[in-house]
């Protein structure tokens, strides 16, 4: 039990907090420390309750220093006293006396004056919460300067431990995180409180909290905060008598009628920023590095980043006169920093800004709405606006509104807001869509929706489409199905899937058996289901022959889930013969490693299918990331071509006889599908581009992303704040092209892909009048380029693809920052960086390709 205090106790406090690297030195971390006298006296208990009692607490002899050695040269405290740090005002704030209410030892109300600044009352919340005892063993919930938490106490021997379960703590305060945790940024956090009692009594209160935070694909990005406070008694002196009085509220009045119970839990804190500079002002500097020129450079996402910063901090009028004053080649990058700020400001500006009825806007108003796809935390405002986006110009923009609100359905649903009514109506609207027209295209818009929202109430409407006439149709359906967990593809699912592939109900085009026999061998299958596919090796037309072998071996190659199946399967020898794997061809299927780390691990595969007459008829590229246990869909780019037989007078393959002359491509980044952008439809417009082709690249996605955006406040028991920002921006350009070339016979498909990501990191600690923190950023310039190379001269055709990786700079940086707010101090700042060059590579494809690549460049010259 609390005993009775009866004079005036004197103690020492001191409050600290240090914001470090990750694994860093001292000398490498920034903090200051607050040092002081307590004195405590009681000023009221309750006569029939000795422990219900009003203390008053007095802090005193304010000291502010670093909290590690510094040299005079790096301390911007050196020589200052806590008045000209402070400043009069809060100086005097910070020493006035205050009032605690405790009842068994924990803080019933809080008594403080409304017109004091929100840093110190919170420095007095925190010294009030290190108070808050009990002297039994279990677990409760307090209110205290973070919040509502579950704590949980041990008591042995004249020592208690509390231990604050900080995931539980209810506060005011909230951030935003990116939904991808392989994008994400991961915090742990401890916090524990070690009393010594004598008697009950508080001898000694040490606190020490923890809060490490790192970004999941690269954990030594990462940042610290340590918090500590040390209370220790010193002794008694005579101090003043009780007061008399009934009922709290009644003694503290006649202490002093402005006391006011002011709560517990820390307050918010407006962060001023003094002489910085305007929007405007900070985009004139930036202007030049968001030029195109500049897109696959570092400078470019790092200027995004920043300009993101500001952005977010102003109000709609400052963004327009951005925008409107941008140059006409920097315009969409403008554009796609506005909307990936996200916030109502932003949101309004653009919408104000962009025309949608002009359909001649379609570049800006594409980057908008693919900057709205990629969102890190989109609200229900931001699909409201698409879904009211009134009358739209161009047809690409209808279809590519619709194709991204279904992504912003996935995204919010993640975050537990399918019931939301706009969440509601788009649910309603994509998935009665495919049904509600009859037009080719509308149809493909709304199921590539579909794609993107990963409804679960969508598989049976995929499940229907898989088997359907339209060849587009089945393709989408089918590789949406791949998308789901697996746990939801139920036994009719398989049964179509199998249906289609082994072509049971009618004849279907080759890539759409394809895409099946994907989801078959991506979806747990069963030793029949793996049987039938290999009995089919052999059955198939002659490239899909190839083609299927090459996918079986390159699962068992690569020990993916279906490899164990497989083997079992391949035991049978009617299965497994060397009639059925002695299948010559072009087509193959291949996986690899691109790079692999302790935190990420990133995958590439190949997949290329060619008809019988040795035109490409599918070529499939995609990146994965995977980071403890979650995974990241990062790139696909799919081209497609069909009906192209005609041009050198070859026979189609069976069941694609009639197929009109396509020939297209698809993307889809960071598990959000994108418009399709087709290359040529039909045959005048095939023939007229024959004529004109001239290999350049078409653009598939220009822009930049915001990939990692995690903003939160740490309320540490001190009554400080940090506050944690880290950001990743990407600079990407990646473009696609096919040319053929009659009077040579031969075909070349080419996807190239440039980008530049830079991730900035910071963790500060603002009391207003003293700033400490640490930034952590690195960046990297990468380019990959795939290139197919096919001669149809004749049979088997030669097949060559290659998969480049250029040399690129890689940066690290990290830099603990000191600063002084007052007048009279500047800031100390140390850098570290480590450079390197990341070499470039040829990616290994199959031993084959190599042999081929061998053939084609040596009769080509």
């Amino acid at each position: 039990s609390t005993p009775y205090i009866i004079s005036l106790y004197k103690f020492s406090y001191t409050t600290e907090v240090l914001v470090d690297r990750a694994k860093g030195s001292k000398e490498g971390s920034a903090g200051y420390r607050i040092s002081s006298d307590v004195n405590v006296n009681l000023v009221w208990r309750d006569p029939s309750s000795k422990d219900n009692q009003l203390i008053q607490l007095a802090i005193s002899n304010v000291r502010i220093d670093h909290a590690t050695h510094r040299s005079e040269k790096k301390n911007v405290l050196h020589g200052s006293t806590a008045e000209s740090v402070l400043g009069k005002t809060k100086l005097a704030a910070l020493t006035k006396p205050f009032l605690l209410h405790l009842k068994n030892g924990k803080a019933k109300a809080f008594y403080s004056y409304w017109a004091e600044p929100a840093t110190i009352k919170n420095l007095k919340r925190g010294l009030a919460s290190l108070l808050q005892v009990q002297l039994n063993t279990g677990k409760v919930i307090e209110n205290d300067v973070s919040g509502r938490c579950t704590v949980e106490y041990k008591a042995v021997k004249g020592q208690v431990t509390r231990t604050k379960i900080l995931e539980t703590c209810k506060t005011a305060e909230t951030g935003f995180t990116t939904h991808s945790q392989v994008l994400g940024v991961s915090r742990k956090s401890s916090s524990v409180t070690t009393f010594t009692l004598e008697d009950g009594f508080i001898h000694s209160a040490v606190a020490e909290e923890t809060h490490s935070l790192a970004v999941n694909a690269r954990r030594s990005a990462a940042a610290t905060v340590v918090s500590r406070q040390t209370f220790t008694f010193v002794g008694t002196e005579a101090g003043p008598l009780e007061a008399a009085g009934k009922d709290v509220a009644g003694v503290v009045k006649s202490i002093d009628a402005k006391l006011a119970a002011v709560g517990i839990v820390a307050e918010k804190v407006k962060s001023q920023c003094k002489g910085c500079p305007s929007l405007f002002e900070h985009w004139q500097t930036q202007q030049k590095q968001l030029e195109p020129a500049s897109l696959s450079k570092a400078t470019a996402p790092r200027s995004f980043l920043a300009l993101l910063q500001s952005i977010r901090k102003a109000s709609k009028g400052e963004i327009l006169t951005v925008l409107k004053s941008a140059s006409k080649t920097s315009l969409p990058q403008v554009v796609d920093a506005v909307t990936s700020s996200q916030t109502d400001a932003s949101l309004d500006a653009m919408l104000e800004f962009l025309n949608f009825t002009d359909a001649k806007g379609l570049v800006l108003q594409e980057r908008f709405l693919y900057a709205c796809g990629f969102a890190s935390h989109p609200n229900e405002r931001m699909l409201q606006v698409l879904l009211v986006s009134g009358k739209i110009g161009s047809t690409d923009i209808k279809e590519s509104v619709v194709i991204i609100m279904g992504a912003l359905v996935h995204k919010l649903c993640q975050k537990g807001g399918c019931n939301l009514p706009t969440v509601v109506q788009v649910k309603k609207l994509i998935l009665d869509g495919p049904g509600s027209t009859q037009v080719e295209s509308e149809v493909q818009m709304y199921l590539l929706a579909l794609k993107n929202s990963l409804l679960p109430e969508a598989i049976p409407i995929f499940t229907k489409y898989a088997e359907s006439e339209v060849g587009a149709y089945s393709t989408i359906a089918l590789t949406a199905l791949q998308r789901y967990n697996v746990n939801l593809m139920t036994d009719a699912v398989k049964q179509t899937v199998n249906r289609v592939y082994h072509q049971n109900r009618r004849v279907y085009e080759k890539n759409v058996r394809a895409a099946a026999a994907d989801v078959i061998l991506s979806s747990n299958p069963s030793y029949m289901e793996v049987k039938n596919l290999l009995l089919s090796i052999g059955h198939l037309p002659h490239e899909m022959n190839k083609y299927m072998l090459s996918k079986i071996q390159d699962i068992l190659h690569f020990q993916m889930p279906a490899s164990k199946v497989l083997r079992q399967a391949m035991k049978d020898m009617v299965s497994c013969n060397y009639d059925r794997f002695a299948k010559v061809g072009s087509s193959s299927a291949f996986s690899g490693f691109m790079a692999q780390s302790a935190d990420v691990t990133s995958t590439y595969s190949l997949d290329i299918l060619y008809s019988g007459s040795g035109i490409m008829r599918r070529s499939n590229m995609n990146i994965y990331g995977a980071s403890k246990g979650a995974m990241l869909h990062g790139l696909q780019v799919a081209i497609e071509a069909q009906g192209l037989e005609s041009l050198i007078a070859a026979t189609p393959d069976e069941g694609e006889g009639d197929l009109e002359s396509f020939a297209g491509m698809s993307a889809l980044l960071f598990d959000v599908q994108l418009r399709p952008v087709t290359f040529f439809k039909g045959y005048s417009d095939l023939m007229s581009k024959m004529f004109s082709m001239t290999g350049d690249p078409i653009n598939v996605v220009k822009g930049l992303i915001l990939l990692t955006d995690h903003s939160e406040v740490i309320q540490l028991q001190s009554g400080l704040k940090a506050s944690a920002e880290f950001q990743a921006g990407l600079a990407i350009d990646i473009s696609g092209g096919m040319e053929i070339s009659l009077w040579y016979r031969e075909s070349k498909t080419s996807v190239n892909n440039r980008g530049a990501l830079v991730l900035t990191g910071n963790v500060t600690v603002d009391m207003d009048f003293m700033r400490a923190g640490v930034e952590v950023s690195f960046e990297m310039e990468a380019s990959l380029d795939f290139i197919t190379t096919v001669q149809f001269s004749n049979y088997p055709f030669l097949v060559c693809m290659q998969m480049d990786k250029t040399t690129f700079p890689f940066r690290y940086c990290d830099t603990p920052v000191h600063k002084n707010n007052s007048v009279l101090f500047g800031s100390a700042v140390s850098h570290k960086s480590r450079k390197q060059l990341v070499p470039g590579s040829e990616f290994p494809l199959h031993q084959e390709n190599s042999n081929m690549c061998k053939k084609v460049f040596d009769s080509s010259w």
